[in-house]
C-alpha cells in the first residue's frame, strides 16, 4: 500500500493485512511518515506488516517506534535470531527456486510465525509478478504457509487448490499504473472469500 485510502479500501474489501514496504529499490517504498499515516487509518483487526530486506537494526527500531506495525516480514537473508529479536511476530520469506527446499529452509526459522513463499528472481526481492511451481508450497511443515508470486484473480483458485496455503499475498496484479486499483483488490478478495466459503 502506498496511501491511506488504498489501505482502507483493501480492508473494506476483506484484506486481513496490508503490507508496508521499507525497501528503497521498490516503487512501493514508504517513508516512516507515509507508513504511519497508513497504519493510523486502518480499522481494528486489520494487521499492518512491515516488509523489509536485510534491514539495519536501528532502522527496524525506528519503524517500530514511528509506525507501530503489528507484524514484521523479513524478505532477505536475515537469520532467525535477528528476526526474532524485535519483540514482534515475524514472517520469513523464502524465495523459491529449483535449488531451494522450502521444508528445509523453514527449519532454519523456528521462531517465525509463518513462512511466505515467493518466486526467486536474481535481480529483486519480490514484487516480480512471476509465479513458481505452487506444488512446492504443499509440503508438510510446522508453520503456516503464505503463498505469493504471480497471483491474480484468474489463477488464485488454482493456487489454493494446488498449494493449500494458510493465506495468500498479492500485490503486482492488483495495480494499475503502479498503484493499487480498488476494483482489482475487491475482485481478488471476493474470489478468495468465495473459495474460502465453498
Amino acid at each position: 500500500m502506498t496511501g491511506p485510502d488504498a489501505a482502507v479500501s483493501a480492508a473494506a474489501a476483506g484484506a486481513d493485512a496490508v503490507g508496508l514496504i521499507f525497501h528503497e529499490p521498490s516503487h512501493r517504498h514508504l517513508t516512516l511518515e507515509q507508513a504511519a499515516a497508513i497504519r493510523g487509518a486502518l480499522p481494528p483487526m486489520v494487521d499492518s506488516v512491515a516488509v523489509m530486506v536485510n534491514p539495519d537494526a536501528d532502522y527496524v527500531r525506528a519503524i517500530l517506534d514511528r509506525v507501530g506495525p503489528s507484524m514484521l516480514q523479513f524478505h532477505g537473508e536475515e537469520p532467525d535470531e535477528y528476526c526474532a529479536g524485535f519483540g514482534l511476530p515475524y514472517l520469513k520469506t523464502i524465495r523459491v527456486s529449483g535449488q531451494i527446499d522450502p521444508a528445509s529452509r523453514e527449519r532454519d526459522y523456528p521462531r517465525c510465525h509463518g513462512i511466505l513463499l515467493d518466486t526467486f528472481t536474481p535481480d529483486k526481492y519480490g514484487g516480480s509478478g512471476l509465479r513458481f511451481d505452487w506444488g512446492r508450497a504443499a509440503y508438510s511443515g510446522t508453520k503456516p504457509v503464505f503463498l505469493a508470486g504471480g497471483l491474480d484473480v484468474d489463477n488464485v483458485r488454482e493456487a489454493l487448490d494446488t498449494a493449500r496455503p494458510y493465506g495468500v499475498d498479492v500485490s503486482t496484479s492488483l495495480e494499475t499504473g503502479g498503484v493499487k486499483d480498488p476494483d482489482k483488490v475487491l475482485a481478488f478478495c471476493r474470489q478468495v472469500q468465495a473459495l474460502d466459503n465453498a
